[in-house]
């Protein structure tokens, strides 16, 4: 589950691998907005989970809570951020968060189908 990468990616900024240990074990509580080709809504998530892995090589892997299947990012820092101390609420759930380390949100496009644009 996640995001797929490539080496399309590649023009994209990277991660600082030297601070890979300021964000490993620690909490993100993830926005999710998925839209279709034509840039109409499909669906919003919120997720929390713990970083797993932070590397240009295998992306950032999210082991999310209540769910075996990690979560996959690209290697890219834009959509995290430090998240300022407090409580989160999921929309969805009504689950609280406390304190969460990082906020991270993605937009993720799917593509046209075969044959269309």
């Amino acid at each position: 589950m996640g995001l797929a990468f490539d080496d399309a990616d590649m023009g994209k900024p990277r991660l600082d691998e030297s601070k890979a240990s300021e964000y490993i074990g620690k909490t993100v509580l993830m926005g999710l907005t998925y839209l279709d080709h034509n840039d109409k809504l499909i669906e919003q998530r919120q997720c929390v989970g713990t970083i797993m892995t932070f590397s240009n090589e295998k992306g950032i892997r999210i082991k999310l809570q209540d769910l075996d299947d990690p979560f996959d990012l690209p290697p890219d820092p834009r959509g995290i951020r430090v998240a300022k101390p407090g409580t989160y609420r999921l929309r969805s759930t009504g689950r609280e968060v406390v304190n969460p380390d990082f906020l991270a949100t993605w937009t993720i496009t799917k593509p046209a189908p075969n044959g269309t644009e």
